[in-house]
């Protein structure tokens, strides 16, 4: 069973910095696709950013582009999400997630495994 532990988040002023952290278990890390995903309250679960198994292809919604930057250590089992210039509307309940194929998804149905989230909460 795959495993997936989020760290990272926290309350910050709006225009500061925040990394996630997405720790997976071991002998599970070669997986294609991780994708991050955020919820928040009374909201569905939208897709924030993807990156291939290799790391050199990454996808972003729009909204964080220019902003956020998806990477991944694969010797460490781990994702991250930097976050700079962060905005109120930023706050949500941050979730990473695993593909089993190499194929960039926006949807999160497509993803088989999660997280449990951590909580990034951003004052203006």
């Amino acid at each position: 069973q795959v495993q997936l532990v989020e760290s990272g988040g926290g309350l910050v002023q709006a225009g500061g910095s925040l990394r996630l952290s997405c720790a997976a278990s071991a002998r599970t890390f070669s997986v294609p696709v991780m994708g991050w995903f955020r919820q928040a309250p009374g909201k569905e679960r939208d897709f924030v950013a993807a990156i291939s198994e290799s790391g050199r292809a990454t996808e972003y919604t729009d909204s964080v582009k220019g902003r956020f930057t998806i990477s991944r250590d694969n010797a460490k089992k781990t994702v991250y999400l930097q976050m700079n210039s962060l905005k109120p509307e930023d706050t949500a309940v941050y979730y990473c997630a695993r593909r089993r194929v190499n194929i960039f998804s926006r949807t999160a149905q497509d993803y088989s495994s999660w997280g449990q989230g951590t909580q990034v909460i951003v004052s203006s």
